[in-house]
């Protein structure tokens, strides 16, 4: 065996046998595992494990005892539900899990869960199981990785690696790999290969049925280079053909892989039913003896130790890629001390003293000026950009939410560049996202406006489950956007983003609250965050102490009128000014008032019993919430006897303070609704 610096050269006769026992094996075991658990996919597993065993034993760059290793090749499973394949090879190849753990797959508390799970399973580089997602978070692994080597090694092949995705026909139907997949191919990732399983059946039946366009042509018009692998039991032919879909030529690959599904299943071999769920006892005694095994082969037997020792190859194999590569990393530092030291400080983390720095240079207008928070947040990203590995763009909107940033954007020509522009394509910019943020250390951010946050959900939710530090700004972030009217005006959009589990929704009141939480989400950068930011003007409120602390505990105190104990006002956003004016007033009538800004209702929480009781105490029962938005979420923090000023139905188009008004959102509808609290919790 002869070893370079992304390949290993298979040169005896003995290998061969090997290897052929090996595929064998990686064909035979997801059939048995599925057919002892009656549940599970086997199918793809099936027909791509000689493609999985090439890529894992003889092209893709990648070190089995060092899965983290910085200058690897990505791999994505796209099709997720396909678990089984990568499994196999993260098994075969020396990544610490056991047959036994293959055997409990889709079983609580395992290791290989029904889906590959980033963080779970060593070796597994993404969460993905909702088709389409790993396409588009592929195209953000490969933008980052061209990002960082123009960045650091411009000229040098030193941090140039491949990004590798398997996608099935389902993947290719979804709209987010389409709109990722044209963004790949204007933006020339050659960096990436989208391999393509090519079978013609869906769960419901032939492709033909609903997915007939001509996808080789689509992506070519892309600007994709189009490849095709058509015996995908071929070995040395599937190598040939990834070593060219690996070379650069300015363009991104899709390899055409045509496969039959179930393969060599005589009975379920390209049929829709060899999607999932087991083929039977007899089936999967004749698909062992087809491929060489005794008819009843247990699991420990479908693995020969000729066929492990051979896949095992791929741990010294990983350790010799890494030497060369690490002679190759030291001869280039020595060349070039001072690029080699940012390097390091940018794999190192943030910088805490210069991002603290960078956010305290940010001017706050004196209290009562009229600023929109959307216009401060677009001074905190200026300032934060060379502090931080804060780097991002917007959906065709960066001048309107004010993410713009000095220097060129992302190009073919200009990798490296200082901001992406996603184009109108707000699914594929949250999955671009979450590759980004995979891809490491960028702290990735996208924006466009709040009632758009929707086409943004199934990326969102998939950056919450991996606790990615991914960051969404949102602008125009009420009815308050007034003009455009109901389709442009957010209602149902704030709550519902309150559901996702692990997505912090922050809200801030005025610039001040703007500036303090992003110094909680660069001190702790532990999931994604929503920014939610007004168009409109909003005043600064007064100086309030312990801000900074108040804004990460996810809400405070912000005004109050002696003990303010007989009434407390909650708000979040443009509504904290109005709920302030409301208590200026009842407190002119004597009453004890307090205005609770939240501006972050995960963090408050989360925030400690004693510390919620002293914010919100348990003896004001008359509490009022004010947000414009829908009100069904406040009910938890305002209790039986509270009131909710929100919004429930969908806008109008005219002015934003008409449709405030309208609304009900005003000075005087909260100060009715705290009457009426009053009337109810007196005890």
């Amino acid at each position: 065996m002869t070893v370079n610096s992304r390949s290993v050269t298979i040169d005896a006769d003995v290998d061969r046998s090997a290897e052929a026992r090996a595929v064998a094996a990686a064909t035979a075991i997801p059939a048995h595992v599925v057919q002892s658990k009656g549940h599970g996919h086997g199918g793809t597993a099936m027909a791509l494990a000689p493609l999985s065993h090439v890529l894992y034993s003889r092209v893709m760059r990648h070190s089995p005892s060092n899965p983290h290793w910085v200058a690897r090749d990505r791999f994505v499973l796209s099709a997720g539900h396909a678990s089984l394949l990568l499994y196999v090879q993260l098994f075969l190849t020396g990544y610490g899990l056991t047959l036994d753990d293959i055997a409990a797959s889709r079983t609580l508390g395992s290791r290989t869960p029904g889906h590959p799970e980033h963080g779970h399973t060593v070796g597994v580089e993404m969460s993905t199981g909702p088709l389409g997602q790993g396409v588009a978070s592929a195209v953000g692994m490969a933008i980052a990785a061209r990002k960082e080597a123009a960045t650091f090694t411009p000229g040098s092949a030193l941090l140039d690696h491949t990004v590798w995705a398997v996608a099935g026909d389902g993947c290719l139907q979804e709209g987010v790999s389409a709109e990722a997949s044209s963004l790949a191919g204007t933006l020339g990732l050659e960096n990436l290969v989208l391999i393509w399983d090519d079978n013609g059946v869906t769960i419901d039946g032939p492709t033909t049925d609903a997915f007939a366009e001509d996808v080789r042509a689509r992506y070519r018009a892309y600007g994709w280079r189009v490849l095709e692998i058509s015996d995908a039991t071929d070995l040395d032919g599937i190598e040939r053909m990834l070593r060219l879909a690996a070379t650069r030529t300015g363009r991104p690959t899709l390899v055409a892989v045509s496969t039959t599904i179930g393969a060599p299943s005589a009975v379920f071999g390209g049929q829709p039913a060899a999607h999932s769920g087991g083929f039977g006892a007899d089936e999967l005694a004749a698909i062992k003896r087809s491929l060489g095994f005794e008819a009843h082969a247990t699991l420990a037997q479908l693995v020969s130790p000729e066929a492990l020792a051979f896949c095992r190859r791929a741990v010294q194999r990983g350790l010799d890629l890494e030497a060369g590569w690490g002679a190759d990393f030291a001869a280039w530092a020595g060349s070039h001390p001072l690029a080699a030291q940012a390097w390091l400080a940018f794999h190192s983390g943030t910088d805490q003293a210069a991002a603290t720095a960078a956010l305290d240079a940010v001017v706050i207008a004196a209290p009562g000026t009229p600023v929109a928070t959307r216009k401060t947040n677009g001074q905190v990203i200026q300032a934060l950009t060379p502090a931080l590995a804060l780097w991002g763009g917007s959906a065709d909107l960066s001048g309107s939410t004010n993410v713009t940033v000095p220097g060129t954007a992302v190009s073919a020509t200009n990798p490296g560049g200082d901001s992406i522009h996603f184009g109108i394509r707000e699914h594929a910019m949250a999955a671009i996202l979450n590759g980004i943020a995979l891809a490491g250390p960028w702290r990735p951010f996208g924006s466009t406006y709040l009632v758009f946050s929707d086409y943004l959900r199934p990326a969102m939710r998939l950056a919450a489950l991996m606790r990615l530090p991914v960051l969404y700004v949102f602008t125009h972030d009420s009815v308050a956007v007034g003009e455009d009217g109901p389709t442009h005006q957010p209602v149902e959009q704030i709550a519902s983003l309150r559901t996702v589990p692990r997505l912090a929704v922050i809200r801030p009141a005025d610039a001040a609250e703007t500036v303090a939480a992003w110094r909680r989400l660069v001190a702790r950068p532990d999931g994604p965050a929503a920014l939610l930011l007004s168009r409109q003007d909003v005043p600064v409120l007064g100086v309030r102490s312990g801000l900074d602390a108040g804004v990460a505990a996810g809400g405070y105190v912000t005004w109050q009128s002696g003990t303010g104990l007989d009434l407390a006002l909650i708000a979040t956003g443009s509504e904290v000014s109005v709920a302030i004016a409301a208590a200026e007033q009842l407190s002119a009538d004597g009453l004890a008032v307090r205005v609770v800004s939240m501006p972050c209702v995960e963090w408050f929480a989360d925030a400690s019993p004693a510390y919620r009781d002293e914010v919100l105490p348990l003896a004001v029962h008359a509490r009022v919430a004010v947000e414009a938005g829908r009100s069904d979420g406040w009910w938890r923090w305002v209790g039986p006897d509270g009131e909710v000023v929100g919004i429930d139905d969908f806008g109008e188009s005219g002015s934003g303070p008409e449709i405030m008004a309208l609304s009900g959102v005003t000075v005087e509808h909260v100060a009715a609704a705290a009457r009426r609290a009053l009337a109810r919790g007196i005890r």
